[in-house]
């Protein structure tokens, strides 16, 4: 009897302590945390996904992966159901993607943000916001594959053995078109070294050229200042040319009657002088009467008797 008694105390007691540990595991994992439910949908694979997989947001993690499903007759559609906490900034253009721990393969959400957009992502009445799920990089491993292999095989093909021997040639020209650069800039040298004493010459030149074209200018200047003196003459010449026409058109006849005029008035003082030096008793007494001409009364028998 006591040997019973003792293995039901004891089988009490595991029971009990079983029952604690359960009652303490599930205190301690207890979640006080309010959580906001979010729904990726996709046809991608989610390998490697498991519920209460973490979800981060640019690498903090900020919530779980609380169920996920298949989607009834909706052509396979996945349907993973992620809880966030709420300070986490959901915009319009936050997007998920799968990521990977290590060599375990398993899988986490990843959220990031392309910063297109400031708006946060609103919650509509009994309808759960949903979140576009990207490929990552290992998400496309086959395709990559695909295309390393492809790459693989036209790197094979551009190193063959005729490439090769065309590269071989290509170098060995380089090779003597190097070497002929080298001699030409060797049979440049001297002249290159010239250089110098001909970008002195020119300078001299230019400085006797700049010293011409000044004595240019002031040649010009000159030649401009004959010209204005030449255009006043010319002026001049023309005024006076004016002068000499108006002379002889208007003064000169004036001038001609008045010396006819004269001529007349000269040659009746004449004889007026004539007169008073053969009879001076005129200027008493008057002139004498004239002495009759040919036809008058008086004329030539008169005077004989």
């Amino acid at each position: 009897m006591e040997n019973r008694a003792h293995a039901l105390a004891a089988g009490l007691f595991t029971i009990v302590l079983g029952a604690a540990l359960i009652v303490a595991v599930m205190w301690f994992n207890k979640d006080d945390v309010k959580l906001d439910r979010y729904d990726i949908v996709t046809t991608q694979s989610v390998s490697g996904l498991k519920v209460e997989a973490a979800v981060r947001f640019r690498g903090v993690e900020v919530g779980r992966v609380t169920a996920i499903r298949i989607e009834p007759g909706i052509g396979g559609r996945i349907r993973i159901e992620i809880g966030v906490t709420s300070q986490t900034p959901i915009t319009k253009a936050t997007y998920a993607q799968l990521g990977y721990q290590g060599v375990t393969g398993l899988a986490f959400v990843t959220l990031n943000d392309t910063g297109t957009s400031k708006d946060f992502l609103l919650r509509a009445e009994n309808e759960v916001p949903q979140l576009p799920l990207r490929a990552s990089l290992l998400d496309n491993g086959e395709d990559l594959l695909g295309s390393v292999s492809e790459i693989a095989g036209r790197v094979n093909a551009l190193l063959g053995d005729e490439n090769q021997k065309l590269v071989r040639r290509t170098l060995a020209g380089l090779e003597k078109a190097t070497q002929r650069t080298a001699d030409l800039a060797d049979q440049l040298a001297p002249g290159a070294r010239s250089i110098p004493a001909l970008v002195s010459d020119t300078r001299g030149a230019v400085q006797k050229a700049d010293a011409l074209l000044a004595n240019l200018n002031a040649l010009t200047s000159r030649i401009d200042e004959k010209i204005e003196v030449l255009t006043r003459v010319a002026n001049t010449v023309d005024e006076v040319g004016g002068t000499a026409r108006s002379v002889n058109d208007e003064t000169l006849p004036r001038l001609n009657a008045l010396v006819d005029e004269l001529s007349r008035e000269t040659r009746a003082l004449d004889r007026l002088l004539s007169t008073i030096g053969d009879h001076p008793q005129s200027i008493v007494f008057g002139a004498p009467p004239r002495r009759p001409g040919p036809g008058e009364p008086g004329f030539g028998g008169g005077a004989s008797k």
